[in-house]
């Protein structure tokens, strides 16, 4: 500051500026820091309103905290700003003045080129007169001679001079050591504890990211779980573990150390996992398995360490792991050599901990996976991962139950009917099922209706099912008719082989990518099995559609390629998986590696010679060829029923079951007649 005063008149403007704005600064700033005082306990109350929407961030945390968020931290970083506002003011202040020698200065004097000096005991700080010496420095600075002859010097010329004695000692420690020393630590303060709360931390970055669920908001309990009862079954158990160990102990029994949850993706892994949390009243340690991993090697393993030593403080509690697979795989397996790896020094401190010389008491850990074939036998052996709870897909029964609980928030309407949408969603999951609520939920805000109709839940499942409409994809009359003749034959066919399931929808509105029609059938109920004969209808239906455009036109279109596709894939699992072949017989041919929840193939692995596989390949395309000609009996018998059919589809674009069975004159299956 004292940098910026000592120049006098020739500096009164920067110097009227600059305290200008500070008076400015602290004036407002005790009205700022009330009203953001004011802001933050406004928003406190609103987050405590009960049935308020929380907000993303949650102020209230530490962790969260934000500088504006608190007046003291507001007024301390004010203090801050002026100090450094001012330093950096008197750094550019005397930058701007050149020092001279002390005989160029004489001359100046001597010249009568001199507006005003501030002499002091060290230096001689002054201003020319305007205009009196070109590229001359207005402003300069010399460095006088250690004796008092300047004073008369400068009497001498009658130069105008102001003497100016300052501490220059204690002005070079604050300016010149002590505050740009103060403004790098904050700076690096500021950003360490940034780097720390991003989980970045050089310091931190051993610790944990584990989430403690524990007293905050509503509990999930197993009143917010359903389609898993015998999952619920294997679970409470546990809950009574958890609540009274002690009984268990008095029996000679000891609590499970793992539970392992496994199921195809979507099940409600995690949310049985919250309901047992729930249902035990004890905190909950969440975490996923890519957590644990990082770029450094032994992270993982201190990761590991610090979440079971924080969960033994707080036992009894749970510890659940979501995609174990992620640390868990199979240390044998191929292209992983020796055992210096992240992952692998990761998973080996897991299972320590688990059951090692240093056993955990009180603390249950629970792990959920879709991949439960790749993990290493020492994760799920006895005393580990005790048990292996499988969360399956839902039947029909168990989607009405998921039904019920999702369309608890809903505005329904009167003509809902969850046993047929659970009857159109055979082999959706829990995940699955909340989607369409929310789907039917939107459409039904896009359409204007004041409840969500039983069309939106229709609408919604054909929308997850085929894809979303393509109203911009306009058919001409030529391929409409194509299209409608093709689903036709689909229809046709299905209810006319024994063994066909019911139809419920046929539509020729394109959807999706490539679809151009659909015709949809619902299960009479639901099956795990299927017999030689199912399967083959189910061909036969696949070539419904190719079949009625070769009778109608007298050729075929590619149309067809995913039908041929379905229907090739079928025969051949007949043959080699199945064991349907006379001509084979009950044998399998290839090893096939299939992932048992995920349903992605590996690849099959041959093991058979070049003249069984021909004798495959003419298996297969017999059963092809001789359902082609069965269909085009059926097709051919029934062509005034195919044409009836064709031109009401044509014209009303979507048809349902009833429409199919009147005009075919057959009685209306015991499902549709609801």
């Amino acid at each position: 500051m004292g940098g910026n005063i000592f120049r006098g008149k020739y500096n009164f403007f920067s110097f009227t500026f600059q305290y200008i704005l500070l008076i400015f600064i602290y004036t407002f700033m005790p009205t700022t820091i009330k009203l953001i005082g004011k802001a933050r306990k406004m928003a406190q109350q609103k987050m405590n309103i009960p049935g308020s929407k929380k907000p993303d961030i949650e102020i209230n945390k530490p962790e969260q905290q934000k500088i504006w968020h608190d007046p003291w931290k507001l007024f301390i970083w004010y203090l801050i700003f002026t100090a450094a506002f001012f330093y950096f003011s008197r750094m550019a202040a005397e930058a701007q003045q050149k020092e001279i020698p002390y005989s160029k200065f004489q001359e100046y004097v001597k010249n009568k080129k001199v507006d005003s000096l501030i002499v002091s005991q060290n230096k001689i700080v002054g201003i020319l007169k305007t205009g009196e010496i070109k590229g001359a420095p207005r402003y300069f600075i010399t460095i006088p001679p250690p004796d008092d002859t300047i004073a008369r010097f400068l009497n001498q010329y009658g130069i105008h001079y102001t003497v100016h004695i300052e501490d220059q000692t204690l002005n070079k420690l604050f300016f010149d050591w002590l505050l740009p020393i103060a403004i790098f630590v904050i700076i690096w303060v500021f950003l360490s504890r940034r780097m720390s709360s991003m989980g970045s931390g050089v310091l931190n970055i051993g610790r944990n990211r584990a989430r403690i669920h524990a007293d905050e908001g509503p509990k999930v309990t197993f009143k917010d779980v359903a389609g898993v009862n015998e999952a619920k079954i294997e679970l409470e158990e546990v809950i009574k573990f958890l609540k009274d160990s002690d009984y268990y102990k008095s029996l000679g029994g000891h609590m499970p150390k793992g539970v392992l949850l496994v199921g195809p993706p979507g099940t409600g892994k995690t949310l049985l996992a919250k309901a047992v949390a729930g249902e035990a009243d004890v905190p909950f340690f969440s975490m996923s398995g890519s957590d644990f991993i990082e770029m450094f090697v032994g992270v993982g393993a201190a990761r590991v360490r610090d979440l079971f030593e924080q969960a033994r403080k707080k036992a009894p509690c749970i510890i659940f792991i979501d995609e174990l697979d992620a640390i868990g795989r199979s240390r044998g397996a191929a292209g992983m050599v020796g055992g210096h790896d992240e992952r692998e020094q990761t998973l080996n401190q897991l299972l320590v901990e688990m059951d090692g010389f240093d056993t955990t008491s009180g603390v249950v850990v629970m792990a959920a996976t879709n991949r439960p074939e790749i993990l290493d036998k020492a994760l799920l052996r006895a005393g580990r991962f005790d048990r292996q709870v499988v969360v399956d897909k839902p039947d029909y029964k168990d989607r009405i139950e998921i039904l019920k609980i999702h369309i608890r928030k809903l505005k329904l309407g009167e003509d809902i009917n969850l046993e047929v949408i659970a009857q159109r969603t055979p082999g959706f999951v829990g995940a699955d099922l909340a989607n369409i609520c929310n789907e039917a939920a939107i459409l039904a805000a896009r359409h204007g209706h004041k409840a969500v109709l039983m069309s939106d839940f229709e609408a919604a499942i054909d929308r997850v099912l085929a894809g979303p409409e393509k109203k911009n994809r306009v058919l001409s009359s030529a391929e409409k008719k194509r299209v409608a003749y093709h689903e036709s034959g689909h229809a046709l066919v299905a209810v006319s082989v024994p063994t066909g399931e019911p139809v419920h929808k046929v539509s020729i509105i394109p959807r999706g990518i490539g679809a151009l029609g659909y015709t949809l059938q619902l299960p009479v109920e639901e099956k795990y099995l299927s017999t030689k004969n199912e399967l083959l209808d189910q061909i036969a239906i696949l070539l419904g559609g190719r079949v009625a455009e070769e009778i109608i036109f007298g050729d075929v279109s590619s149309g067809a390629q995913n039908d041929l596709e379905r229907a090739s894939g079928i025969a051949r699992a007949m043959v080699t998986r199945l064991g349907m072949s006379d001509a084979l017989g009950p044998i399998t041919y290839g090893e096939e590696q299939r992932s048992q929840f995920l349903g992605v193939s590996a690849g099959t692995e041959r093991n058979f010679s070049e003249a069984t596989a021909k004798q495959i390949d003419d298996e297969v395309k017999k059963i092809i060829t001789d359902n082609l000609q069965r269909v085009r009996l059926i097709l051919n018998e029934q062509k005034d029923h195919l044409e009836k059919l064709t031109a009401h589809l044509y014209e009303k674009e979507v048809i349902d079951g009833r429409d199919v069975y009147t005009i075919c004159g057959l009685p209306l299956p015991e499902k549709n007649k609801d």
